[in-house]
């Protein structure tokens, strides 16, 4: 797609989970937090301001997605995609979606009118946060818009990857043949008390548009 970097475009591939480890400074991580691990704790902005802080948000599954609102790939799955209902469902079950721009200044899908924009055009009710600086998206290993992360109620990384197995980003080309929204099967694993299945899967879309 013209528009962007496509990064990481890979088969999805399930990785095992890892032993569980102390939380992670989101500013001072050597190396991006891994599944089975606590999720680095941060406090970033939306649009308007307000704050969210992570560890508030403890007793509750939060699903953070990497954001850019001119990327081609995050386009067509809000509109036609895996994207286009998944959060609302999700939300009308408890579940804390959070999007995060980690879009330095001056790079694309920076600019504050057009992240709003595409809150409008897609029926987005959940925040946008924004990640200038990177440090938290660097935490998480984000890579690309789409870049899906899954925590459960005690604050673990359970799922870190691809919102599906589709990367044209409309749902039309699912590797092994029938599409699978990877989100949507963790949540179901953590809400039917079982580990998740497919912890990791390889992120598609276009790269995460990091200041130096």
């Amino acid at each position: 797609m013209a528009g962007c970097s496509r990064g990481h475009v890979d088969e999805a591939k399930a990785a095992p989970p890892q032993a569980p480890a102390a939380s992670v400074d989101p500013l001072r991580v050597p190396t991006p937090a891994e599944i089975g691990t606590k999720a680095p704790d941060f406090t970033l902005n939306d649009l308007d301001g307000h704050a969210v802080h992570l560890a508030d948000l403890r007793g509750k599954t939060v699903v953070l997605e990497w954001f850019n609102p001119k990327c081609p790939f995050v386009n067509k799955a809000h509109t036609v995609g895996s994207l286009k209902t998944t959060a609302a469902r999700h939300a009308a079950e408890g579940i804390v979606w959070l999007g995060i721009d980690s879009s330095a200044p001056g790079k694309q899908g920076h600019d504050p009118a057009e992240i709003r924009d595409a809150i409008g055009r897609f029926g987005l009710t959940h925040p946008v946060l924004a990640d200038e600086s990177g440090a938290v998206g660097r935490a998480y290993g984000a890579t690309n818009t789409p870049h899906m992360f899954v925590i459960d109620k005690a604050g673990v990384l359970v799922y870190a990857g691809a919102i599906d197995n589709s990367p044209d980003g409309e749902g039309q080309s699912p590797q092994g043949g029938a599409l699978v929204n990877y989100v949507d099967a963790a949540l179901s694993d953590l809400a039917a008390g079982r580990p998740v299945q497919i912890p990791k899967t390889k992120a598609y879309g276009c790269g995460v548009k990091y200041g130096a």
